[in-house]
Formats: structure tokens, sequence, C-alpha cells
């Protein structure tokens, strides 16, 4: 029995779905999904129905593409914001995943007990220079070709912004994980990464806008985790931080990772998990 996880599935593309059909089952284990799955429910649903015939459990956490306002049918209007998210939700709970609104599951395989928390938090534009001001973040980052299609695709109704938005997930998730026992190690799991020192993107350097909040830089320690779980980036690796491991876990298009390996391969064991680095701020341990 593992805790095993993946990001990034964006099944928009044939071979990524290929990818899924032809992923072998893990009876035992359980399954973090850690966003952008897709940009449309039937391919929420899609992978929905596959990872859950699966594994024996599936946590799933929205990323930014996930909550992006595409419409289902043409001439329809997109669901947005707050209100597409809710069914976003919705869709999970009918398959059997657990979503960020569900009550914290224990995991009492290797390396538990451990509360697994999937959280949904966005980002409030933070990760940028000091010298950069909010209202000239995304043309700061546009000087050197970042651009992020969520300016246009991923509305934030009923907030007034992406970071209103994320804000009010903030004090919401705060307040549940402040209720755990202080003494019950976590799992936490967001689409986007925890820390800003965690952001390793040679080819989009200015993408950071888009990729978290410094909120959240000291939740590991904070709510005890065991192991942080993010995705986003397209990025795989393994970093510590202060005892805690934290695993980028991105599958991405299909140009980011060997197809003949098969998905299998990108799934990362997040529990029983590996031993403590002895040099923190060392190179990474995993990139394939």
């Amino acid at each position: 029995m593992k805790l095993r996880a993946i990001s990034d599935l964006h099944l928009a593309s044939p071979a990524n779905r290929d990818a899924l059909f032809a992923l072998p089952d893990y009876p035992d284990d359980w399954l973090i999904l850690a966003g952008d799955v897709g940009e449309r429910f039937e391919q929420m649903r899609l992978a929905f129905t596959e990872l859950t015939r699966r594994f024996a459990r599936v946590f799933w956490v929205p990323g930014n593409h996930d909550l992006w306002a595409i419409p289902e049918e043409t001439g329809l209007p997109a669901l947005v914001g707050e209100e597409r998210y809710r069914r976003l939700v919705e869709t999970a709970r009918a398959h059997g995943v657990v979503t960020p609104e569900d009550p914290y599951e224990i995991w009492t395989g290797d390396g538990g007990p451990c509360a697994i928390a999937p959280l949904f938090l966005l980002y409030d534009y933070s990760f940028r220079p000091a010298h950069v001001s909010r209202d000239g973040v995304v043309g700061w980052a546009r000087e050197m070709g970042s651009v992020c299609a969520d300016e246009m695709f991923l509305n934030p109704a009923p907030f007034a912004s992406r970071e209103a938005w994320c804000n009010e997930r903030l004090r919401q998730t705060e307040a549940r994980l402040a209720a755990l026992p202080p003494d019950m190690p976590t799992v936490l799991i967001n689409h986007f990464p925890l820390r800003e020192d965690l952001i390793h993107i040679p080819r989009a350097p200015r993408f950071t806008p888009w990729c978290g909040t410094r909120a959240t830089a000291d939740w590991h320690r904070r709510f005890n985790a065991r192991a942080v779980v993010s995705g986003h980036l397209h990025v795989r690796r393994t970093d510590w931080r202060d005892g805690t491991r934290f695993e980028e876990v991105s599958l991405g298009y299909p140009r980011q990772w060997d197809q003949s390996r098969g998905m299998a391969a990108y799934i990362r064991e997040v529990l029983p998990g590996p031993d403590q680095a002895e040099d923190e701020l060392a190179a990474p341990r995993f990139r394939k």
C-alpha cells in the first residue's frame, strides 16, 4: 500500500489520454491528482473514471487549467470562478474522488499516520521582485516572453480578482489545517508550489507571478508536513526544506515526457517515500 501522486495530465492531448488508458492497476494504492487534468468537464470525468478504477482512493485539487472558463457546448456560456469550482467538486464527488471541500482522510499505511490535506489556494502575484508593483507585474513578465493564459481564461467571479479569491481560500484553508491535532503529520497537496524558492523554470524565469503565494512559505512547518505535493511547473523534482520533502509531480505536455515509458513511470511515490536528503539544498534528486 503506497500513496502516489501525479499532476498536469492535460488530457486535451490525445497522447496523454492514450497513456491514461494504458495505465496499469494499483488496487491497494491511493493516488493524488494535483491539478491541471484538462479544460473541459469531459476530460475531468474521463480522468476520475479511469483513475478510480485503478486506485483504491483518489484525491484531487484544481489546477488553473481546470478552472478556465471554457464553454462546454457551442453557444452556451462557460461556467466561471467559484461556480465552476463548485461544479468540479460535485463532479469529483460523483466519482468518489476526495476534494479540498471534504474532510481530511488519515493515511495509516507505511509512513503514517498522516492527514491527507487537498488544498485549493490559487496565487496572488506575490512571487515577484520587490521593485515590481502588482500593477506592473504582468508587463514585467511579458518583457521576457512570459504570459499566462489565466489572464484571459481564469475568471475569478464573484471575487473582484484572482488574488481576492486566493486570500479567501487562504483564510478558509488555514482555519481547517489549524484545527488538526498539533501532533498529526500531514501531506499537503496544492497545484501551485507553496514556496517561491522551489520554482525552477529555466525556459520561463518570469512566470513566477502565476505560481503561488508567499503566505504559505512556512505552512510545511506550521502544519507538520511530512511531504508537500504540487504540480504546475512541468519541472519534476524533489526538494527538501526544514526536513520536509517537496515533490513536484507534473506529467506535462507530450513533448515534456518520454511516451515510450508510459504514464506509470511518472507516478511518484509520496509515502512511505525516500529518506531525507543529507543536503537539503543539493541538486534535485528526481528528474525524468
